[in-house]
């Protein structure tokens, strides 16, 4: 289900108007869901009634599991109050439960109480709920006791539960229209003066952000300021070059960045990424071409718009460094974050070092400490405005340097359990199913670290069981600092026409945050490898992000990616380097079968074929930087890369 700023909602709608079909639609992506049927029988011959309640009960997907109520309608009410954290209730629909209500077998009875009864249990339910109920309200009134019954019954009904639900969407030929929204609460009043900035992108595209120009500006916590490296002169690019496409502008006023649902931010060319992979079958392979990795020819063809995509040259690393406090940190030492983070500063370590050789630059930040989420909020709402804004000036600095690919990655003790947390939040996971075993120093499994870090998330997901369930609110209840940075860097990359590389929990969780603010971010991310993370095969399946890889590496966030960047990277400068074969009309570039070398003289000889030039890898350790991050590596492409012809 996807981060939508409620956690219960009312689909009203006419009759055929599909109400229904639109509610599934909200539910299909939840792992769990218990469909609730409230419609009688009614007369075995009337043929009519029973082929709609087949055609509904073919619609259900087999995992889900049906409850009937027709027999009690207070046990709606029992139902709701049982329904657990992991699980999402689907009620069709409410007039059926009226109708059971009014009728004589379940007389006499008190309807407004059962009614208030209702309303009550859906503000008290653990899980998410979505009500369908008919709305009837729009027609005469009926001519007949008993009608006016029923729709003075329902009216009441419907009121009472939009009351209690946080969203309330009604159904007209198909299209939703939302008349009661969480994320309407986050936007300026109307009555307020606002000024509107604008993307600078093609005409036609919609503003991005909006901020109140003639109020005081938010107070926010401060940051260390962004450290970057000092990108390389390069030459100005010729008109068409796949790099030159416009780009997103950050929309920044007197007041400060204002980052909100429902941003339209650009996405990849949806023309390109197809022509790209039909261009590989015409190329001159051997063998039958480059199997899956060819998704990383389209998704690079489709962010850079060109069917022949180049290899990223310019890469950064982003190393987001914050720690979660109480038990999501359980089974980790002490400072061993902290001595990680210092040891990618000095150039050393696995990152570092691969971060070298794949000639990316690395960027340590430091991101807010999460405070224990068992017990209260992991971070307060100007924390959460602030972190966003601090990942989506990150990801503004390394477009302004240059930079054509972000890796992120994050070391910090607690993370998982946060990412579980989020997705638990988010997708309605079970914690323990996507919590990963801990493991000690000496290889050893700790399962009452483990045990602490699941409670902790359980604690976490009921004391915000009746919280909102908005991009905001998860970040400050459950997320934390790095995933709420993660996830500006995430809608900062998107806005600039970047791509990001993930790698890690922390990605994942802030790709799922991501989509109730800017639902573009998804597609501009591509995973590597899942890692064998419980947490990342749910989050890649939900957000569409396949692994192109199976390798199951385990060297800390980011540096798995780095490990598979080479080999990206190759792909790339492949489809773009070969020709057309030539049976498709492409040129035949080798010699004739008689044609005799110039030269057999050993001394006229290639001295680059006959002692090549060896040069180790550079680690040399990084200038000393002030406070807050700082960088490694360089940004340009190493002399010894692939690159395209």
């Amino acid at each position: 289900m996807s981060v939508d700023g409620w956690n219960t909602v009312l689909v009203l709608g006419g009759i055929r108007s599909g109400k229904s079909e639109f509610a599934e639609s909200l539910v299909s992506n939840a792992p769990v869901v218990r469909y609730v049927a409230t419609a009688p029988e009614g007369d075995p011959e009337d043929t009519e009634w029973a082929t709609r309640l087949a055609a509904h009960r073919a619609r259900r997907p087999g995992s889900w599991t049906t409850e009937e109520t027709t027999e009690d309608p207070r046990r709606l009410a029992d139902v709701l109050a049982s329904a657990e954290t992991n699980e999402t209730v689907l009620v069709d629909d409410l007039g059926g439960w009226v109708t059971v209500l009014l009728d004589p077998d379940h007389q006499p009875a008190d309807d407004v109480a059962t009614i208030a009864e209702l309303a009550e249990a859906i503000r008290g339910c653990a899980a998410r709920v979505v009500l369908v109920s008919p709305e009837v309200g729009l027609s005469l009134v009926p001519t007949t006791p008993l009608g006016r019954a029923f729709t003075d019954a329902l009216g009441a009904a419907n009121r009472a539960v939009a009351d209690a639900c946080d969203a309330v969407v009604l159904v007209v030929a198909g299209q939703p229209v939302w008349l009661k929204s969480v994320a309407a609460a986050t936007e300026p009043a109307a009555t307020e003066p606002a000024a509107m900035v604008t993307a600078a992108t093609a005409a036609g595209t919609a503003p991005v952000a909006a901020s109140l120009a003639d109020t005081e500006p938010t107070p926010e916590v401060q940051l260390p300021d962004v450290l970057t490296h000092t990108p390389p002169a390069t030459p100005t690019p010729e008109p068409g070059d796949a790099w030159a496409a416009p780009t997103m502008a950050l929309p920044m006023v007197a007041t400060g960045l204002v980052i909100q649902p429902g941003m339209e931010l650009p996405m990849p060319d949806e023309y390109a990424g197809p022509q790209a992979v039909d261009r590989l079958a015409t190329l001159d392979v051997p063998g039958a071409g480059l199997g899956v990795l060819d998704r990383v020819v389209g998704f690079a063809a489709a962010t850079q718009g060109t069917s022949t995509p180049a290899a990223w040259g310019s890469v950064r690393v982003l190393l987001l460094h914050g720690d979660h406090a109480g038990g999501a940190s359980a089974g980790t030492v002490a400072g061993e974050s902290a001595r990680r983070a210092a040891q990618a500063r000095a150039g050393q370590g696995a990152l570092a070092r691969l971060a070298a050789e794949s000639g990316a630059s690395l960027q340590v930040v430091d991101t807010p400490a999460a405070a224990p989420i068992e017990d209260q909020p992991a971070l307060t709402p100007e924390q959460v405005e602030s972190a966003l804004r601090y990942g989506w000036r990150l990801a503004e600095q390394a477009a302004d340097a240059g930079v054509q690919l972000l890796v992120l990655g994050a070391c910090g003790a607690g993370t998982e359990a946060a990412a579980a947390a989020v997705l638990a939040a988010t997708a309605g996971a079970e914690p323990p199913a996507v919590l990963g075993r801990v493991i000690t120093d000496s290889g050893e499994i700790d399962d009452a670290a483990w045990m602490t870090r699941c409670a902790a998330v359980r604690d976490a997901l009921h004391r915000t069981r009746r919280s909102s369930r908005g991009a905001k609110d998860i970040l400050a209840e459950l997320g934390g600092g790095d995933v709420a940075v993660a996830t500006g860097v995430l809608l900062g990359a998107t806005a600039r026409r970047v791509p990001v590389l993930l790698d890690g929990p922390v990605g994942l969780a802030a790709g799922m945050v991501s989509r109730d603010l800017a639902g573009q971010a998804r597609h501009w991310c591509l995973l590597a490898d899942h890692g064998g993370h419980p947490a990342v095969r749910l989050a890649a399946d939900v957000l569409g992000l396949t692994p192109l890889l199976d390798l199951r590496l385990d060297l800390g966030e980011g540096a798995n990616a780095l490990v598979a960047l080479p080999l990206l990277r190759s792909v790339l400068a492949l489809a773009a380097a070969l020709p057309v074969h030539p049976s498709l009309g492409g040129g035949d570039d080798t010699d004739p079968a008689g044609d005799e070398p110039e030269s057999t003289d050993p001394s006229h000889a290639d001295p680059d074929l006959t002692e090549p030039d060896v040069t180790e890898p550079d680690f040399a350790e990084p200038e000393p930087a002030g406070p807050g991050p700082a960088s490694t590596g360089t940004d340009e492409q190493p002399a010894s890369g692939l690159r395209a012809g």
